[in-house]
This record gives C-alpha cells, sequence and structure tokens, in this order.
C-alpha cells in the first residue's frame, strides 16, 4: 500500500519556551518550557493523515533519542513514514519563542534535514502519491527533484516556501502546480522575479493588484496565506479572498501554516481536486491550530474541522 499524500521534508524537535513579551537584546525573560516533535515537513504530514486520507512522510533524522521519538511519534499517528538515519548529524531541532499574544519567533538547526537525499526517496511512493507536499526546511536539491519527479508521474505538486532561504531560485518554481508562501514569503519570491515591494504597502493592496503580482511567479495556482485575514487562492482565470475566522481566542500561531498546508492537500483527494473547497477547509484547519499550543500536536482532526465549518455555517 502507498500513500496518496506523500510529504518530502523535515522533522524537527521543538523546543518552545513561553513568555509574557520577547526578550530585548541583553535581556533575559523568565517563562515555561516545553518541548515535542515538530518541523514543516512532518507537521503537514501530521496535519493531512490527521484527516484520515492515507499519507506518507520521508525526511532525515540523526542517530539520537530525539531521532527515535520522531519514529514513535509518527507510528502513533498512523503516517507511513521512512526515516533515513544520518549518523553524522543531529536530529534537527527548533528554539520557539511564544509570547503572550500568541505570536512566535523561531530559530531552526536543519541537522540532518539538511543531508536528505533524493536517492532517501522511495520511488514507488514518487510514482503512486496523487498528491506531494515539499518546503524549504530540508536539502533544496532533494526538494527540486522531489518536485520534478512527481510533476512527471502526474501529482499534484505543492511547494510550501518556508523558511525563505537565500540559496532559493525561481526556477525550483517551474515544478510547482500550487504554491502556498505567506505574505513575507511571497515578497521574497517575487524579488526573484524582479519585482520588488515594500511590507508597508501590503495592506492597502487590493485585490486586483494582488492577483496581478501572483501571476508573475508563473505558478499555476498561488495561495497567499494572510494570518488572521484568511487566505488569498490565484489563478489564471480567478481569484478569491477567503476571509480568516475571527472571535477565537490565539494561543499560538507557530503550527498554522503548516496546518494550512497538510489540510489542503487532504482537502484535493477529499473534494476531487476542487481547490476552492480544499482552500476553506485548510483555512478553517488553521484558524483552530492557532487555539491550541504547539506545532504537531495542534493540528485538528477532520471531524474537529467539519464541526467549526458547521458552526461557521460555511459549506463546502
Amino acid at each position: 500500500m502507498h500513500p496518496e499524500i506523500l510529504v518530502v521534508g523535515s522533522y524537527v524537535q521543538d523546543l518552545v519556551w513561553r513568555c509574557v513579551d520577547f526578550p530585548q537584546p541583553g535581556e533575559t525573560t523568565v517563562g515555561l518550557f516545553g518541548s515535542g516533535p515538530g518541523g514543516k515537513g512532518s507537521n503537514q504530514a501530521v496535519a493531512a493523515a490527521r484527516t484520515g486520507v492515507r499519507t506518507g512522510f520521508v525526511g532525515a533524522i540523526g542517530a539520537d533519542s530525539l531521532g527515535r521519538s520522531a519514529q514513535e511519534f509518527h507510528g502513533r499517528e498512523g503516517i507511513m513514514a521512512r526515516f533515513v538515519t544520518k549518523k553524522a548529524h543531529a536530529t534537527g531541532t527548533a528554539a520557539i519563542l511564544v509570547n503572550q499574544r500568541g505570536e512566535n519567533e523561531i530559530i531552526v538547526a536543519l541537522g540532518a534535514n539538511a543531508v536528505l537525499a533524493r536517492t532517501d526517496v522511495p520511488a514507488a511512493w514518487l510514482r503512486s502519491a496523487r498528491v506531494v507536499i515539499a518546503q524549504f526546511e530540508s536539502n533544496l536539491r532533494t526538494t527540486a527533484f522531489v518536485l520534478r519527479a512527481a510533476r512527471r508521474h502526474g501529482a499534484t505538486t505543492i511547494l510550501n516556501p518556508a523558511p525563505m532561504r537565500g540559496d532559493a531560485t525561481a526556477a525550483l518554481l517551474r515544478y510547482v502546480d500550487v504554491l502556498i508562501p505567506n505574505e513575507r514569503e511571497f515578497i521574497a519570491l517575487l524579488r526573484l522575479r524582479g519585482v520588488t515591494i515594500r511590507e508597508s504597502q501590503w495592506r492597502e493592496m487590493s485585490s486586483a493588484r494582488l492577483q496581478s503580482l501572483c501571476r508573475k511567479l508563473e505558478v499555476p495556482t498561488v495561495i497567499v496565506t494572510l494570518g488572521e485575514r484568511g487566505c488569498f487562492v490565484s489563478q489564471p482565470d480567478l481569484s478569491i479572498l477567503i476571509p480568516g475566522h475571527t472571535g477565537l481566542k490565539v494561543v499560538d500561531t507557530a503550527g498554522a501554516g503548516d496546518a494550512f498546508v497538510g489540510a489542503f492537500a487532504a482537502g484535493l483527494r477529499l473534494f476531487d481536486g476542487e481547490m476552492i473547497r480544499a482552500a476553506y477547509f485548510a483555512n478553517a484547519a488553521a484558524a483552530l491550530a492557532v487555539t491550541k499550543p504547539g506545532t504537531a500536536a495542534a493540528m485538528p482532526p477532520a471531524r474537529e474541522i467539519a464541526r467549526f465549518l458547521r458552526q461557521r455555517r460555511t459549506s463546502l
């Protein structure tokens, strides 16, 4: 049995400190500490798997206790996981600061993720998967290979360009069917196409202008996630702003983007490839994720997303 959704990317152990306000340079702040499974690739696989869609994950870990915990966690989640041990590297880690408003600051040490190789990815999974997801949190050469191979085998390819990197190039976008950046990543990607806009211009931007900018990336579908404001979906012949969900208590925004990506991929399978329905589904998943602490732990199951949409009177 092969996965319907294949995520190739990162696993990191989240090391989380919660505080009232972020410390300033030279300042020490007292907070609370916790730890749990994370990494953009792993989180997205969890988000997809919790909807009931058969999901596979490929990632690299170190020969250490954190790597063993990763394998155990994916087993409990029912994910078809292939973890490749890189003995010369440690399992990736992320230092996450979360303030009382749920905002976050994150530093990631990629560790073994940086040396994930194309030969680590099962060819049979690439041939059979219907949706393939990649990010920028592991080896970029392997990311390019995975997207190219998946496209060749007829899968829908999704790229979440996070975290944005200085060594990323626009050439990678030619293998992408659906691009899902946040606002800052979108601005950085535009620079790769020779287009410069300031962050200060963002909130005043019209939908028509945003649609024009999305088309400059030359990707069939671009979905810009806008935090509490929802998301903007751009395709060559249409665009739509899907509003965010208000009235929620924000606890931790760290996993929201991953919840969106994983749930969107699952939505493509649940709704027969209908991108807009999948985006509404993903928008709800991201909203639910910010109401809970942690990243992987905050990914909502399908029944919770469905109940939330019913309560919000949103029809899929």
